[in-house]
């Protein structure tokens, strides 16, 4: 997909308001480090490495409006608490806070090393795969939650190309839909084979023998491989655990997370029960249902068989 779900022009940043499709491609100015956090918190842009890159900028908007640093990154580090992508890159802005070339400088820099780790990381998958698949995958690890080409789909668009993927099966990712919304779109854009199917029919996919190894993405991988992703991943992993097929996570440097020793300690964000409860404003559940809406969920190093980053491959066990 060509990468053109955000554009820095040196005054704003545009980006595409993901809330709307696949139905509208609509995009939204963003003038202030508010705005900015505004976007991420509600979704108009999601996806790990995304969050980062469009944090910096947000640091650089703040800069440019005289906004005071420690309410800067203050406003855009209480955003999401999942993704590490978030923290590092704001990590990376406060050293140069003080010299608005040197911000955007960083900022571009930022948005230009994830695309080129994506490209990586797609060859690198890609190479780990024999033949010509099906592959699943969850949620939404493609350009659109990235700086572009994507982590997983960075995988499956390099094994497209090299002519390894028969079919790509896609979890509509409840309850926001990602997969549904965003992954196919991107897909069927590429002119790559995709399948919808609903989260809950993994585990037949798998004893039809329907599909041969999964790649997802990743928001925060601990130091031992236990990795944050997307609510529903952890259940799929145990599925093909059980079935003895690859499960594989895709996820650059800038999501791994040194200080935690494993996944116990990771921030799991818990998002608004309407996204339960509704589809679209529409009411699926009777008024007053109790709701549980944890956004993340961590699956165990043991049950992942290889992560995926642009520096190689590692096997957490």
């Amino acid at each position: 997909m060509e990468e053109r779900h955000i554009k820095w022009d040196g005054r704003k940043l545009t980006v595409l308001d993901q809330r709307a499709l696949p139905n509208r491609e609509i995009y939204l100015d963003l003038e202030s480090y508010k705005d900015v956090a505004w976007a991420i918190k509600e979704m108009v842009v999601r996806g790990a490495p995304l969050i980062g890159i469009v944090a910096a900028f947000g640091v650089v908007l703040g800069f440019k409006k005289g906004g005071k640093k420690e309410e800067v990154f203050k406003v855009l580090s209480s955003t999401r608490p999942t993704a590490r992508n978030l923290f590092w890159a704001l990590e990376a802005m406060e050293k140069v806070w003080g010299d608005e070339r040197d911000l955007e400088e960083k900022a571009l820099e930022i948005w230009r090393e994830d695309v080129e780790a994506n490209r990586k990381i797609g060859k690198i998958g890609a190479s780990l795969i024999d033949g010509e698949v099906r592959i699943l995958t969850h949620c939404n690890a493609g350009a659109l939650a990235t700086g572009g080409y994507g982590t997983a789909l960075g995988v499956v668009r390099k094994a497209f190309e090299e002519g390894k993927v028969e079919m790509v099966y896609a979890c509509e990712t409840r309850p926001y839909l990602q997969g549904a919304r965003l992954t196919v779109w991107e897909l069927q854009k590429d002119g790559i084979p995709v399948t919808l199917v609903c989260d809950n029919m993994v585990g037949f996919l798998l004893w039809k023998d329907m599909v041969d190894l999964a790649v997802v993405g990743a928001d925060r991988v601990a130091k031992n491989g236990d990795v944050a992703n997307k609510i529903g991943t952890y259940g799929i992993s145990v599925l093909f655990k059980e079935h003895k097929k690859p499960f594989y996570v895709a996820a650059p440097k800038s999501s791994w997370d040194y200080s935690l020793e494993d996944g116990t300690s990771i921030v799991i964000e818990e998002r608004d029960a309407k996204e339960v409860l509704e589809i679209r404003g529409v009411p699926i559940a009777p008024p007053g249902t109790r709701v549980f809406n944890p956004s993340f969920d961590i699956t165990p190093a043991e049950n992942i068989t290889a992560i995926i980053s642009e520096e190689g491959v590692f096997r957490p066990r």
